[in-house]
């Protein structure tokens, strides 16, 4: 997987969120850190037992949302996350948990 960054200010990324990370209020941790960042996607558990991100904005602005992502919310636990850099597609217009 190559993990070097798209070289324009905007990129996208999809995350999957491993460890303590459902019932921990870890979903709604993650809308509010994408909110304060202007970062457009959603969050979503998954039936596996992790959370699944997708997101989109500043590159800097989401380089500092995965740091809060690895340190969870109380209650958590973040054993690793999986990232997938994208090109920026513009197909979000905010953020919120799908179900």
């Amino acid at each position: 997987m190559d993990w070097e960054l798209p070289k324009t200010d905007n990129v996208g990324v999809t995350l999957k969120i491993t460890g303590r990370v459902q019932k921990v209020g870890f979903r709604w941790f993650t809308v509010q850190w994408a909110q304060d960042m202007a970062l457009g996607g959603f969050v979503r558990n998954l039936h596996d037992g992790s959370v699944y991100v997708a997101a989109e904005g500043k590159r800097n602005r989401i380089e500092s949302f995965i740091k809060e992502l690895k340190k969870g919310p109380r209650g958590s636990q973040v054993d690793n996350i999986e990232i997938n850099w994208l090109n920026y597609e513009h197909k979000f217009r905010d953020f919120e948990i799908k179900y």
